[in-house]
């Protein structure tokens, strides 16, 4: 079987993967492909996509703590995680972020920064559920 992936695929971390697949499939547009969980339920491996892209993400061990949760303990991390900027993150590329931003507004995103044009193209920046950070970039 011919590898079908991307040349380079994200890997993220998450405390709860299951709950952050479907967040993510629900509130960002991805589509599940694979999730292998152990028999305690945790996620131990999954992917998603969306076109051609992929990211995969898992629950690497009970004493990860994510972003979110580490900057709530961390004054250090809450201190270089209160800028809008994609600190360590994910960049997509969308057909309509305006459509895309108004759906993961609603969708219970945390937007990090309105709709901005200039520079490399129009695009926005949120967090998901556990604080990684994702910028979305229309296409074009």
């Amino acid at each position: 079987m011919a590898n079908t992936y991307p040349p380079i695929i994200p890997m993220l971390a998450y405390e709860d993967g299951v709950k952050a697949m479907e967040w993510l499939s629900r509130v960002f547009g991805f589509t599940e492909q694979t999730k292998w969980l152990d028999d305690n339920g945790r996620l131990t491996h999954g992917e998603l996509a969306m076109g051609e892209g992929v990211i995969m993400l898992a629950e690497p061990s009970p004493d990860y703590q994510s972003p979110r949760h580490h900057r709530e303990v961390c004054e250090a991390s809450a201190k270089w995680q209160s800028v809008p900027y994609v600190i360590n993150g994910v960049l997509v590329y969308v057909d309509d972020v305006e459509a895309h931003f108004e759906h993961a507004k609603a969708s219970g995103a945390t937007i990090l920064s309105a709709i901005e044009t200039g520079g490399p193209g129009t695009r926005y920046r949120a967090e998901d559920l556990e604080g990684q950070r994702w910028m979305f970039m229309e296409k074009g």
